[in-house]
């Protein structure tokens, strides 16, 4: 088995750069939702009215998770990251703002900018996390996605905190406007440039091309010789069967995160009779397990391989979920989210790595833009429609529904293993097949 490759400086500021703009984004989205009733006592607006209110959020995430794949491939991920940066920082100054002047329009506006600044930035910052994965030969996304999972710790403390102490919302949210600038800046330039673009031939000899981008190999193409870039080549990569499967193993694994994101202090109040206060401290515990499962995965992924890690994800998550629906004690059902929480957490990033793995770089990224697309529009879409589901028959019994969709995930992980390319030539075979890609520990065998 060969070592991983030694990191330069300019691949550490890259990482480096990665890790801070995801916990500046976990911080700006926790900020946010901290101060979600402040902002609905300063509109004076009913919770219908909020409602309609917050409904700017999604359209503005979905849009951005729907066409930063596309920006990324014509574009690099270095200029789709700094637009949504831009984008972010302009949606909370808008909030801020229409929140001191108590204009609902304005908050509106303000979280369809954010959304789109945040759906843009993620799908951008899978794409280029999956390089620096294949670069350095080791796991990189779940540490970039437990760094988001962290910023929105600490943005929930720092928002309970100043909640306690009524500073006002408007300069709360512009200082995080502030502070998330100094990163995106910072970030940008870290970044190099090209990461996820089709390039054409004649540019892949550009010695300014950063590892692990489309320029490196240039032709833009993928496996049937059909250009990745434009609608034709985003719907030709899903194909593909393996990567049919684990767009539906991320579709279950994002589900159940976002489920947890809406549901989980409404389901401890509603479904478990808890106070308010204790609901979201149950959240507080979710994230703190997220957190603490994707900081902590990097040695099982490497040792047992990411077929056996997500497949015992998907099962501890779900033994969570389960107690959490069909315990009748509001301790256990509290305690059980540590389950939901470190089950759910590597789902996402684990998925994403293996979509990119086996293939040219320029395939890479629109094998991992399609399956980060697949799993967003689930973490988003997804969950609230769960609250339609629970009109009828509970939240509670609602909940089933994640508990079947993990289920599922796990009986068809085998497809994450790594696959073998088929390319003829000198460093074909098995040995190739370990070439420029995370040891995510394929190299080992399944345990499970």
């Amino acid at each position: 088995m060969k070592n991983p490759p030694l990191m330069d400086a300019a691949t550490r500021r890259w990482r480096a750069a990665l890790f801070l703009f995801m916990l500046a984004t976990g911080v700006s989205m926790a900020s946010w939702v901290a101060r979600t009733p402040a902002v609905r006592d300063a509109l004076e607006v009913s919770t219908g009215s909020m409602g309609l209110v917050l409904f700017g959020l999604s359209i503005g995430s979905m849009a951005g998770v729907l066409v930063s794949g596309g920006l990324v491939r014509r574009h690099g991920g270095r200029s789709v990251i700094a637009l949504g940066a831009g984008l972010l920082v302009a949606g909370l100054a808008v909030i801020a703002g229409g929140a001191a002047l108590e204009v609902s329009a304005g908050v509106f506006g303000g979280l369809a900018l954010f959304g789109a600044g945040m759906g843009l930035a993620e799908v951008a910052f899978n794409i280029e996390g999956a390089a620096v994965e294949r670069t350095l030969g080791r796991p990189v996304l779940p540490v970039l996605h437990g760094c988001f999972s962290l910023g929105t710790v600490v943005g929930a403390l720092a928002g309970m905190a100043l909640t306690a102490v009524r500073f006002p919302v408007g300069w709360h949210l512009a200082a995080v406007a502030v502070a998330v600038t100094a990163a995106g800046v910072w970030t940008v330039r870290a970044v190099p440039a090209g990461t996820g673009r089709a390039e054409a031939e004649s540019d892949a000899q550009n010695p300014g091309s950063a590892p692990g981008s489309g320029s490196e190999t240039g032709t833009g193409q993928g496996a049937g010789g059909e250009r990745t870039g434009g609608v034709r080549g985003q719907l030709a990569v899903w194909r593909d069967r393996r990567l049919v499967l684990i767009g539906l193993i991320v579709l279950a694994m994002a589900f159940a995160e976002g489920s947890a994101n809406d549901w989980l202090p409404l389901l401890m109040v509603d479904g478990h009779g808890t106070s308010a206060t204790a609901g979201s401290l149950t959240f507080m515990l979710f994230a703190v397990a997220m957190t603490t499962g994707r900081f902590a995965g990097g040695p099982l992924l490497v040792r047992y391989g990411p077929a056996a890690v997500v497949r015992a994800s998907a099962l501890v998550a779900a033994v969570g979920v389960a107690l959490v629906i069909f315990s009748s004690s509001a301790l256990l059902a509290g305690a059980a989210v540590v389950l939901w929480g470190l089950g759910a957490s590597l789902g996402f990033p684990v998925t994403i790595s293996a979509a990119g793995e086996g293939a040219r770089p320029e395939d890479a990224s629109a094998r991992v833009a399609a399956v980060s697309t697949a799993g967003y529009a689930a973490f988003l879409v997804g969950p609230p429609s769960l609250g339609f589901l629970a009109d009828h028959v509970g939240l509670r019994n609602a909940m089933v529904v994640v508990l079947v969709l993990l289920g599922g995930a796990a009986l068809i992980t085998r497809a994450l293993r790594s696959p073998v390319p088929e390319r003829e030539g000198p460093g074909t075979g098995a040995s190739a097949s370990r070439e420029g890609r995370p040891r995510t520990g394929s190299d080992q065998p399944d345990l499970v």
